[in-house]
């Protein structure tokens, strides 16, 4: 089982390029992840229609290995959240899913 987490952007005009450097699966985001145990890579799904939402899907071994990432890299989320304002624009938390 995996745990997954979904959220959705829709970057500034103009900051695409940028906003798929910081969050594709070797983006600053995976780049964080990473240095967590349990953390098994993120997806970035490209909208097909201009000005549509992109998705990212960061794939974890369990929701408690997502916890723990967020206790022990709290600080760091947050400094990266806050480095990156701006090129995410308009951004949504999908939920949290369960993948076979």
């Amino acid at each position: 089982m995996t745990h997954a987490r979904v959220w959705r952007f829709r970057p500034p005009s103009g900051r695409e390029q940028e906003f798929e450097q910081a969050y594709s699966g070797t983006g600053h985001w995976a780049k964080l992840f990473e240095k967590a145990p349990g953390y098994r890579g993120t997806v970035l799904l490209r909208p097909s229609r201009l000005d549509d939402w992109w998705l990212t899907i960061d794939r974890w071994e369990s929701e408690e290995h997502f916890k723990a990432f967020e206790r022990d890299f709290g600080v760091q989320y947050r400094g990266l959240d806050q480095e990156l304002e701006g090129v995410a624009g308009d951004e949504d938390f999908v939920g949290a899913f369960e993948e076979d």
